[in-house]
């Protein structure tokens, strides 16, 4: 199961985000295991360096990064995937682009917990918990 991964189910699980870090790092751990395929689109590792640096400091920070880079893949993201974003009918360009990312790899899912942020993504939105019922 190939799965592009929202930047909020990585942020849960680094913050320790109530109530949502417990099914988020049974996801993570459930990628790392072999057991779905995770992705997640380039911006999003500068995104979480950025947020985790400013709420825990640049050495947690760099800890994080380099844990998920030892779990997931990263979709690079070109001109033609912030292309297809802005054509996507949807509200926010940056879930736009992380829906775009999710059909270049041709993704199963796109997960996260706001999945009424993802109205009018071209691909399947799941939260983690119904990933992990899946698997």
């Amino acid at each position: 199961m190939r799965l592009l991964l929202d930047i909020n189910v990585v942020l849960d699980v680094v913050l320790s985000r109530k109530p949502w870090v417990q099914e988020a790092a049974r996801l993570l751990s459930a990628v790392e295991e072999g057991r779905a395929e995770g992705h997640v689109a380039a911006h999003t590792i500068t995104t979480i360096y950025y947020i985790v640096a400013r709420e825990k400091g640049r050495q947690v920070a760099a800890r994080a990064v380099t844990d998920l880079l030892r779990i997931v893949r990263v979709v690079a993201i070109g001109g033609s995937d912030f292309q297809q974003a802005l054509v996507l009918d949807m509200d926010d360009f940056e879930d736009a682009v992380q829906a775009a990312a999710a059909l270049q790899i041709g993704a199963g899912y796109l997960v996260t917990r706001n999945t009424k942020d993802f109205r009018g993504a071209p691909v399947e939105v799941c939260t983690p918990g119904e990933v992990l019922a899946m698997l």
